[in-house]
C-alpha cells in the first residue's frame, strides 16, 4: 500500500513538473519536423544542387 502511494505521489509530480515546463515554452517555437520530412528535404536540396540522391 506504501509503495502505492509513493509511485502516485511520483507520477503527479512528474505530470506537474511536465505541464510546467509546456506552460513556460514560447508559442513561436516551431514544432519538430517527423522523420519523413528529413528525406523529402534532402531530395529537394539535392534536386537544388542538381545531384541525384544516392540510394
Amino acid at each position: 500500500m506504501f509503495r502505492l502511494l509513493l509511485t502516485g505521489l511520483f507520477a503527479y509530480t512528474a505530470y506537474r513538473v511536465t505541464m510546467r515546463i509546456i506552460e513556460e515554452v514560447p508559442s513561436t517555437v516551431a514544432p519538430l519536423e517527423m522523420p519523413g520530412d528529413e528525406r523529402r528535404t534532402l531530395r529537394r536540396q539535392s534536386a537544388r544542387m542538381g545531384v541525384a540522391p544516392k540510394r
